[in-house]
């Protein structure tokens, strides 16, 4: 049986955990030909050994660092955005360079993978591009995120610019949203946060799953699993969505 990805090629960001290195794998394992990247090259070292699979180092935030990569594999058919972070506060508690240093991170990364990959998507007149945004954004916020909700909003509205202006070129761009969900970097904001409250992080981890209709955390897995629908031939009808991924969080 054809794999859902075969013969396709895939540029992934922040690949070195959670939702991207579930993304890569899952990508693998659909015959994907998968360049996965993030800034720390020794979390894709133990990314297990596959002959589609190609790991290189990238800083989302450097123009020469994208431009490498996307020259050296000439196109991508897919192109996962995941690299990003979180800002932990309100409008008043975060400063103008924290704002400046988010939108860096989230929003323009985004930004300079699409306008140097998508030239070549053009060319061969078709793309699957998915941005991972999240379930704060403009689908609904949470407290002390004001920072994070604001980039997460914006990428939002990139997606939906870009799936807008190249829907007659073969060009399809969704966002993902998800809510909550087990990775590393979840483990150290609940680290962070048992810390500043003097409570333990078992405890702020129940606190995590007791907001979530389905008392648990989503799994990067499962996020991996949209993305590989995203990404196939599969939602060829699809574009200019937001895809929520959140344990009915949002309802």
């Amino acid at each position: 049986m054809k794999k859902r990805l075969s013969g396709k090629r895939a540029l992934v960001t922040a690949a070195g955990q959670g939702i991207g290195r579930a993304v890569v794998e899952a990508f693998l394992d659909e015959g994907a030909i998968v360049v996965a990247t993030d800034l720390d090259i020794q979390s894709l070292q133990s990314l297990e050994s596959n002959r589609n699979l190609h790991i290189k180092q990238l800083d989302v935030t450097n123009h020469s660092d994208i431009s490498n990569v996307v020259t050296e594999f000439e196109f991508f058919d897919i192109l996962f955005n995941c690299a990003g972070m979180v800002h932990v506060g309100n409008i008043l508690d975060s400063t103008e360079n924290e704002l400046d240093v988010a939108f860096n991170i989230n929003v323009k990364s985004q930004y300079r993978l699409l306008k140097s990959v998508l030239p070549g998507m053009l060319e061969k007149g078709c793309g699957s591009i998915i941005n991972v945004a999240s379930i704060v954004s403009s689908v609904k916020s949470a407290p002390n995120r004001f920072v994070y909700t604001c980039t997460k909003a914006a990428v939002v509205g990139l997606t939906k610019a870009v799936a807008a202006d190249f829907v007659s070129k073969g060009i399809r761009c969704n966002a993902i949203c998800p809510g909550t969900i087990a990775t590393p970097s979840l483990d150290e904001r609940i680290k962070d946060q048992a810390t500043l409250l003097g409570v333990s992080e078992l405890d702020v981890q129940k606190s995590f799953m007791d907001r979530q209709p389905m008392k648990r955390l989503g799994t990067p897995q499962e996020v991996a699993a949209l993305s590989v629908y995203l990404a196939s031939d599969e939602s060829s009808f699809t574009t200019g969505t937001v895809q929520i991924i959140d344990g009915g969080w949002s309802n």
